[in-house]
């Protein structure tokens, strides 16, 4: 299964993204929250980042969900830490973080490839809710 990591600057946001995400997941999805800096402040950290994506690896590939800008940034330098092996299969996604995650996570746990799980998150931008 394709793993999913969430990276928000609040670590309430992606923990709470990841809490709901994962009542749509197989048994056994990795769904790791990544968010807010190493010590509690608001912003990302590309260690805890690196440190997530390791865990979330399942072999098939891990799929980066991010809220803004900077945490881009911060994820694509997470992204550059990791050895070539894991590096390249890992993606960001330009997706809305909740729907797409949400959906990604539905995605990767009926066993979908990395490449779908990302279609599918980035597919949520289309998603309309009326």
């Amino acid at each position: 299964m394709v793993g999913i990591v969430v990276v928000s600057h609040s670590a309430k946001i992606a923990e709470g993204i990841c809490e709901l995400a994962a009542q749509m997941a197989a048994p056994g999805q990795k769904l790791i929250a990544a968010g807010g800096m190493t010590g509690g402040d608001t912003g990302t950290d590309a260690f805890k980042i690196q440190a997530a994506i390791e865990a979330a690896n399942t072999g098939d590939g891990v799929l980066v969900m991010v809220d803004l800008g900077s945490a881009v940034l911060s994820a694509e330098l997470a992204v550059d830490m990791l050895d070539d092996e894991l590096k390249g299969r890992v993606a960001i996604a330009d997706a809305p973080i909740l729907e797409g995650t949400v959906a990604a996570t539905v995605d990767a746990s009926i066993g979908q490839s990395l490449v779908s799980v990302v279609a599918t998150a980035e597919g949520a931008r289309e998603l309309r809710k009326r």
